[in-house]
């Protein structure tokens, strides 16, 4: 029952004229007596709005949208964008296999690799050669193992990317031969029985 409806059925009932729809509600709250009601609307029914047209307003046709309208927001298949890190993401024309919308935004140096060398193997990343993110060639970028980056910028402090162009082949060479080392290392301590 609405308040004002309760309260005169309560006052009828009980012979109480002192009694305000403030005064029950704050009784039922005290008493912790539920209504019964959530605000929400029960199952199956009809919205008072149902089958009636809002009179028009030009307004607020203004700010609607219109049939095949696109957002102010839209970036199509082709759009590039650079992000924090400086990498470059571009939005493809293929499907999102995540949420099944019909683009997908994409890191630009992996999807043009994968298209020229097919899909980056388990366990590798793809490295820049000459230490610049925004140079999205093929040939700039290489798998390495995802345990080879430490010794690249991490704690060795070798500092690749910011090396001069003349040593990053020897700073890489050196990176990989010890990344061997320490996996053949690992390989063999596991293989012996202890």
């Amino acid at each position: 029952m609405e308040i004002n409806a309760w309260c005169a059925a309560f006052r009828e009932a009980f012979g109480r004229d002192d009694t305000t729809p403030g005064k029950l509600h704050s009784l039922r709250k005290r008493m912790g007596w539920k209504t019964g009601r959530t605000g929400r609307f029960d199952k199956g029914a009809v919205p008072w709005t149902k089958g009636k047209k809002l009179p028009f307003n030009p307004n607020r046709a203004a700010t609607q949208f219109k049939k095949g309208q696109l957002p102010q927001n839209y970036r199509g298949p082709g759009h590039e964008s650079i992000d924090d890190d400086g990498y470059v993401w571009i939005v493809t024309d293929q499907p999102n296999p995540w949420t099944g919308a019909a683009t997908w935004r994409v890191h630009k140096h992996r999807w043009l690799w994968e298209k020229a060398n097919g899909p980056v193997p388990d366990g590798h990343v793809l490295k820049c050669l000459d230490g610049s993110r925004q140079n999205t060639e093929p040939s700039n970028w290489e798998p390495v193992p995802i345990g080879l980056l430490p010794r690249l910028n991490g704690k060795s402090n070798r500092g690749y990317d910011r090396a001069p162009a003349e040593l990053k082949p020897t700073i890489m060479a050196v990176a990989k031969l010890e990344h061997a080392v320490a996996a053949r290392r690992k390989s063999k301590s596991e293989r012996t029985p202890t």
